[in-house]
């Protein structure tokens, strides 16, 4: 009976609580929401390495593959698998074991290569997953399908969707913001990524990513125009708010609501970005934690230092985007340039979010859209070889929020080429990563074209072994 009562009770907080959020949300979509659940996760940070970074040279170790260099892949494991136009033209695949050298790190005993040492100081924070796949083959249809679920642009991002269904936890920043870190290798291939890849597509406008810049002001326009004070541009927004709003009373149209608050949010951060992006409050520590290559504007180590100070404000979905990881020709001189680049400030990043008690409530994601061939692409010497694209497999890690530390999860075959256990789709992380943040997948819809759509699609499973 006691059960029942408080069971019931809890029912009833429940629906209040949820008619409060309905009310909350008509008046600003911005909002907090309350979560399906209870949330592990307050935050997520994807550190997304455009172009897809080469799992055998850096977690997927196969030594056997030492012997097989110059040997052809076996049809038997192809299989038939569908390839790209840059290798389907190749007379031979010859297999390209990796150059670097791999020793196990931690309590997992996780594989990390020479390439990424500081990765592999904490390996047991993290959860190594070797075993992800996806359908796309190809760079533009598979970032576009591990950011938004579909393969075809238009459908909104997963900060997006984080933005609608969870709202903002700071209403002087937007709920979901955009990072882009240089790389500094010449040669590295960089892949174009572009608006629609934050973008909210269906959903308003108010849920997109908003891109902060590492040079000239952060964010276009947000400044005062010479000669325009604050109590000017005060009083604009207030007439011009007013105009909106009799459109909105009239029309009903979403858009209106948006934009209404859109030039609020740029007005509140007038203050709030400038503080965000001052570094000078940031000690000594800070930089030998993160390599003195924070202190350099665009850099990774500088937009990593970034995410953590958005997160920190309670920034709800930050993307931080490092281009040239598109290894066709030259990995054993490019890959090592790139891990360079990104590995001290990957390894700043989760012990300052552990260090500061954030990295229980924070997802910090590092991984690309799909992985690379053994077999060479175009000339193959002991110390020059290539890699095409492959979908099949491929690494990802993940750390903090609710993620199982110390966890190496997935197998595949002997030419890492097919998964042989536990394999993790895209659909599957992106699911797993709403379940974190307290949100069930498949009921954060959104109906549009008479249809409810959904970040997962029809698709999608929480890997709960995952989990701590």
């Amino acid at each position: 009976r006691r059960e029942f009562i408080g069971d019931a009770f809890c029912g009833f907080g429940a629906l209040a609580l949820a008619s409060l959020d309905a009310q909350a949300a008509a008046k600003n979509p911005l909002a907090a929401k309350a979560p399906h659940a209870a949330a592990k996760a307050k935050s997520v940070i994807f550190l997304y390495m455009d172009g897809a970074p080469s799992g055998h040279d850096l977690f997927d170790w196969k030594p056997k593959m030492q012997e097989y260099f110059d040997k052809d892949l076996p049809e038997s494991i192809r299989n038939g698998q569908r390839l790209t136009t840059m290798t389907s033209g190749q007379s031979r695949f010859p297999i390209a074991p990796t150059v670097f050298k791999f020793a196990q790190h931690g309590q997992s005993g996780a594989w990390i290569s020479e390439i990424l040492p500081w990765t592999a100081k904490m390996a047991d924070d993290l959860t190594l997953i070797k075993s992800m796949h996806t359908e796309a083959i190809n760079h533009e249809p598979a970032i576009t399908f591990i950011q938004t679920g579909s393969m075809i642009a238009g459908k909104p991002c997963t900060g997006s969707w984080a933005a609608y269904g969870l709202g903002s936890m700071n209403k002087d920043l937007p709920s979901f913001v955009v990072l882009n870190a240089n790389h500094t290798h010449p040669k590295a291939n960089v892949q174009a990524i572009s608006a629609k890849l934050w973008s909210a597509g269906f959903l308003s406008a108010q849920y997109a990513g908003v891109a902060l810049r590492s040079g000239g002001d952060p964010v276009l326009y947000i400044n005062n125009p010479d000669g325009v004070d604050g109590k000017t541009r005060r009083r604009m927004l207030d007439s011009l708010g007013e105009l909106n709003q009799m459109t909105y009373d009239k029309l009903g149209d979403a858009e209106t609501k948006a934009r209404i608050e859109q030039y609020e949010m740029a007005f509140r951060m007038q203050t709030s970005v400038p503080d965000l992006t001052d570094l000078s409050k940031e000690p000594e520590s800070t930089y030998k934690l993160y390599g003195e290559a924070a202190r350099k504007p665009g850099t990774f180590a500088n937009q990593a230092l970034m995410a953590r100070r958005l997160a920190e404000r309670g920034v709800r979905f930050i993307q931080l985007y490092m281009r040239g990881w598109d290894v066709h020709n030259d990995v054993p001189e490019i890959l090592p340039a790139q891990c360079k680049d990104v590995d001290q400030a990957l390894y700043g990043l989760v012990q300052d979010l552990k260090s500061r008690g954030m990295l229980d409530e924070t997802v910090v994601i590092w991984g690309g859209e799909f992985g690379r061939t053994i077999y060479s692409q175009g000339k193959l010497t002991k110390d020059v070889y290539g890699r095409d694209h492959h979908p099949r497999c491929f690494s990802l890690w993940a750390a903090g929020g609710g993620f199982k530390p110390g966890v190496v999860w997935g197998e595949t075959d002997d030419f890492s080429y097919n998964i042989v256990k536990d394999g993790v789709h895209v659909h599957d992380l992106n699911a797993t990563i709403l379940h974190l943040m307290g949100v069930e997948h498949t009921r954060l819809t959104f109906r549009y074209q008479g249809r409810d759509f959904r970040l997962t699609d029809i698709h999608g499973n929480v890997v709960k072994n995952l989990l701590a």
